[in-house]
């Protein structure tokens, strides 16, 4: 199983547009490299490939990932369809950039395919997708080889999307049966769940939400109200502590806000993070297992 860690910030990336705290500064000065919006591709055998999440970043994404270049035909192309963690624009607007391709398969929790509704069905008018509800704890083997499995935990639910019942986040658990490696997916985390430390230690690999590093981080970053308290992410600062039980498996945050100090590796909290053996990793990283 090969991994592409498309990108690695959270909504609006790094810099945010609209942004001038010290990470985005930094990064339209060059002492930061930039970064795209979290996403994944997974392969099981190299040719067929997954997008988990799409991004508005995913067009860019795209062309800079070799794996996921069009071919060989003129209008080939090696992506098979988009696992959805959850519903965020920051994570769905980029299935817009997607619309030229026929027969993609969309894997997503009910809730999700609810609120994507409109969405789907200007798409409709494009070409004919399959959509899919994914079911926590229900195993399904995506084309390629790669065993896939889905476990809810969290009841955030975009800003934008009326309340319907059921689970609204869902972390996703890779198997490759080839070989047996297990890569976890948790971009966002509003806790850490009753069973999570037993799916991080039964896991080669965890990507792990790490938007924030503090509680009150947005705040103290632009100095104004922020409703970081109410954006369904757990800080590092509560989940590092967990991760340092479990370091036999190579654990990586991710969805990193434009705010977060850990963006900055001469910042005494990345310090902190490498230290518990914990990474951060660059948009392109590719992982196997």
């Amino acid at each position: 199983m090969k991994v592409v860690v498309l990108g690695t910030a959270a909504g609006g990336g790094v810099p945010q547009w609209n942004c001038a705290c010290g990470p985005c500064e930094a990064v339209r000065a060059g002492r930061l490299p930039a970064r795209t919006q979290d996403a994944l591709a997974v392969s099981g055998d190299g040719v067929r490939w997954w997008l988990v999440n799409a991004s508005p970043d995913l067009g860019a994404q795209l062309a800079a990932t070799p794996d996921l270049a069009p071919g060989p035909g003129p209008r080939d192309t090696p992506v098979r369809g988009v696992l959805f963690t959850d519903a965020e624009l920051d994570h769905t607007l980029g299935l817009a950039v997607l619309r030229g391709a026929a027969g993609l398969q969309v894997h997503a929790p009910a809730t999700a395919l609810h609120a994507l509704a409109p969405t789907r069905a200007v798409l409709a008018t494009y070409g004919g997708w399959e959509w899919r509800e994914v079911g926590p704890g229900q195993a399904f083997e995506l084309a390629g080889g790669v065993e896939v499995t889905a476990f809810g935990v969290s009841g955030k639910r975009p800003r934008y999307a009326t309340d319907a019942p059921g689970t609204w986040v869902v972390a996703y658990r890779f198997r490759d049966p080839a070989t047996d490696g297990v890569l976890l997916y948790a971009p966002c985390l509003a806790s850490w769940p009753d069973g999570f430390d037993a799916l991080v230690a039964e896991a080669d690999v965890v990507l792990l939400d790490g938007t924030f590093h503090a509680s009150a981080e947005m705040g103290t970053a632009t100095g104004r109200p922020s409703g970081q308290a109410a954006m369904g992410h757990l800080p590092i600062a509560d989940s590092l502590p967990r991760l340092r039980r479990h370091p036999s498996t190579r654990r990586v945050y991710t969805h990193l806000n434009n705010t977060n100090p850990v963006l900055d590796p001469a910042s005494p909290e990345h310090a902190e993070v490498t230290a518990a053996g914990v990474e951060v990793v660059a948009d392109g990283t590719v992982i196997e297992l």
